[in-house]
């Protein structure tokens, strides 16, 4: 970016909220059902009906605000957002406009230069989401009303973001402790949780904010980014060769990596906003507040720092294990069974992670159990295996989940920690390999190694390698 300018941005986040059925009606929220299946007269808007709202609903956005700093408004209204398109068959969105039900929030951030940011939010409002129009028919377009009615929270930030990087790093947080508190899986490929960004620059030092174009389509957090990027650079160009930005909506084309004009932005005096007659004021005493408030997990941050406090574990340890609730819950349920808390750490960072990856699965769906970890972490510290048959076990493991013990037993697989018999084994093959010997003794120690790996080889690697090391050091200095 051209260094005169400063970027201005400012995200608006849709989280579609996990409750089974819609925000005003009975109507199921599963997505994936055939067209027009999951509708009534509610979503519908067929004449005469009237809403009724969802308890459920109003605690997962209080949630929502208590785990983003906001102030809980203890009187919040529905209005009505008039627009007239083919996938709203009211005419309107039911959403909230001048009295939300949070306001004044905050998440906190550290950029990749160190740089802590406060990122201020405006605000968190209940919503109903639209249908969906399919326009891939050649020259139809259809529509599906599955999706009407279904539970949105809006998360509006103020615009302090002064980077795609900043950007990323707040929806990042924001899906981290959606996801955390389980009111939204998060899933943007699945529409559940999306992002539109509102992007302006202007001259370093002014106060008064240019002129914003808003950025839609985005599926991805680094689609976000890189639309972000583009988008701050297209500005750039238009203002250096003396043209001016004209407030529009823009799509994100990730295959192409561009953006492209949608329509004029529509402000929101355009929508006709007047309150939602058929819906009472919603009022959040501090009983009811207090009594969601019991609902809060243990947020990633402060598990994070909990782990590194509590377990002495490295904070980049830390920070991946809480980096989603159910794999800190696996780290935690390993460590009932081991206090070795870091190779508890290192293995599933490591072997578990790297399966978890691979097969594109959840760590709910991992075979192995975590007390199974723990168990075999166990195994090698009490000197029953070696690290190395223990990374033999491990894929045993994974096709049976059976405790590691019994597999290690009917496979034979304990450490041989007889010195005794582990010295004679040494002698056989020091008195097989006397050229190896007679280099040591010329002062090549690095010729350790193949004796070691002799051994190794001689015991299908279950010898205590401590004892190898030990004995091996020994017999041959006294060849010396």
């Amino acid at each position: 970016m051209n260094s005169k300018y400063e970027v201005v941005i400012g995200l608006e986040v849709h989280a579609q909220l996990s409750t089974e059925s819609k925000i005003f009606c009975g109507c199921s929220t599963k997505f994936g059902s055939n067209p027009n299946s999951n509708v009534c007269p509610v979503c519908l808007g067929h004449p005469g009906v009237l809403p009724v709202l969802n308890k459920k609903v109003v605690e997962y956005a209080v949630l929502m605000g208590l785990a983003t700093n906001h102030e809980i408004k203890e009187r919040s209204i529905f209005a009505r957002k008039n627009y007239f398109y083919p996938d709203s068959p009211k005419g309107w969105q039911t959403s909230q406009f001048d009295e939300p039900i949070c306001e004044n929030g905050y998440l906190d951030v550290v950029t990749s230069a160190g740089e802590e940011r406060r990122l201020d939010i405006t605000r968190i409002h209940m919503e109903e989401d639209a249908g969906k129009s399919i326009h891939d028919k050649g020259a139809e377009t259809l529509v599906d009303l599955n999706r009407t009615g279904v539970p949105l929270i809006e998360i509006v930030s103020e615009p302090v973001m002064r980077s795609a990087e900043e950007a990323y790093l707040y929806l990042t947080k924001m899906k981290q402790i959606l996801t955390y508190l389980d009111i939204c899986d998060g899933n943007m490929e699945e529409g559940s949780l999306r992002c539109d960004a509102n992007i302006s620059i202007r001259l370093k030092g002014e106060t008064e904010l240019g002129t914003k174009t808003e950025v839609k389509n985005m599926n991805s957090f680094k689609n976000v980014e890189k639309a972000i990027n583009v988008e701050i650079a297209r500005q750039v160009d238009i203002i250096e060769d003396g043209g001016k930005i004209t407030q529009q909506t823009l799509l994100w084309d990730a295959d192409l990596e561009n953006v492209f004009p949608m329509r004029s932005k529509e402000e929101s005096h355009d929508y006709r906003y007047f309150p939602e007659p058929d819906l009472m004021p919603i009022i959040i005493d501090e009983e009811w507040k207090n009594e969601i408030a019991k609902n809060l997990p243990e947020l990633p941050e402060a598990r994070k720092n909990r782990f590194v406090a509590e377990y002495k574990i490295p904070e980049y340890d830390a920070e991946i294990l809480t980096s989603n609730r159910p794999l800190a819950d696996y780290y935690e349920r390993a460590i009932t069974v081991t206090n070795d808390y870091k190779s508890a750490s290192n293995w599933i960072m490591g072997d578990v992670l790297k399966v978890v990856n691979e097969e594109k699965i959840e760590i709910s769906d991992f075979p192995i159990s975590a007390e199974n970890i723990g168990k075999l972490i166990e195994l090698i510290n009490n000197n029953t295996i070696s690290g190395k048959i223990a990374k033999d076990v491990f894929p045993e493991m994974l096709q049976t989940n059976e405790d590691p013990a019994k597999i290690v037993k009917e496979k034979n697989l304990v450490q041989i920690t007889d010195t005794s018999e582990i010295e004679k084994i040494i002698d056989e093959i020091i008195a097989t390999n006397q050229p190896q010997v007679q280099q040591y003794v010329g002062g090549k120690e690095t010729v350790v190694g193949f004796f070691v790996g002799q051994v190794m080889k001689a015991t299908q690697g279950k010898a205590n390698p401590k004892a190898v090391n030990e004995l091996l050091k020994k017999k041959l200095d006294e060849q010396k």
